[in-house]
């Protein structure tokens, strides 16, 4: 297959990147109307903090990004599942998307920096923490302008960044890893190493 054409979308590709990003929007919705509200109350003392838990809001961006694997894929996958979230009901209204759209380019600059080529864990990693600079960093703008300031900004930003290397980009990377095995991504280039993997093992020949 031409370099070209793998980095071609096809119907499948827009499918299953609309399938991840629905499944996501619900989660966002969740996490927005639930889990969200008592982090912040638990954090209510230290609010710079919580940044900790917003990498939830950078999985579909990484996912949908690492499993089809086609440009604009990490993108599309976030700012979708935040349209829909906002569909849903969310508190934050319209700004989300705007979210959606910053979210889903700093995903999608790790995966274009390696030409759409490089896939393990070290770029899933690197993927989320870029997605969570880009969104605790422009809500330092968006949501706490003149709220955290000096040391507390600086904290607010790298614990965005933590929280998107670990519960954007390794649990994107874990949860590929355990969709590859079943064979649901035989289909998709996230799949395709496990399917030439099984073709050539001795078993298959036996």
């Amino acid at each position: 297959m031409s370099k070209k054409a793998a980095l071609t979308w096809r119907v499948n590709d827009i499918v299953v990147a609309s399938v991840l990003a629905v499944a996501c929007a619900v989660l966002f919705w969740a996490w927005n109307n639930g889990g969200y509200n008592m982090a912040q109350t638990a954090l209510a003392l230290a609010p710079e903090y919580a940044s900790l838990v917003g990498g939830t809001w950078l999985i579909a961006g990484v996912l949908g990004g690492y499993i089809i694997r086609k440009p604009g894929a990490a993108l599309y996958t976030e700012l979708l599942a935040a349209v829909i979230s906002m569909l849903l009901g969310s508190s934050y209204s319209v700004a989300i998307i705007l979210s959606g759209i910053i979210q889903g380019l700093g995903t999608e600059l790790v995966f274009l920096l390696f030409a759409y080529r490089v896939w393990n864990l070290g770029t899933a990693l690197l993927a989320g923490a870029s997605a969570g600079a880009f969104m605790s960093i422009s809500e330092l703008f968006i949501y706490y302008a003149g709220v955290f300031e000096g040391s507390k900004a600086v904290t607010y930003a790298v614990c965005g960044i933590i929280s998107g290397t670990l519960l954007a980009g390794l649990v994107s990377w874990l949860l590929t890893r355990a969709l590859a095995t079943t064979g649901v991504l035989d289909s998709l280039a996230a799949g395709r190493n496990r399917s030439r993997r099984a073709s050539t093992s001795p078993r298959s020949h036996a």
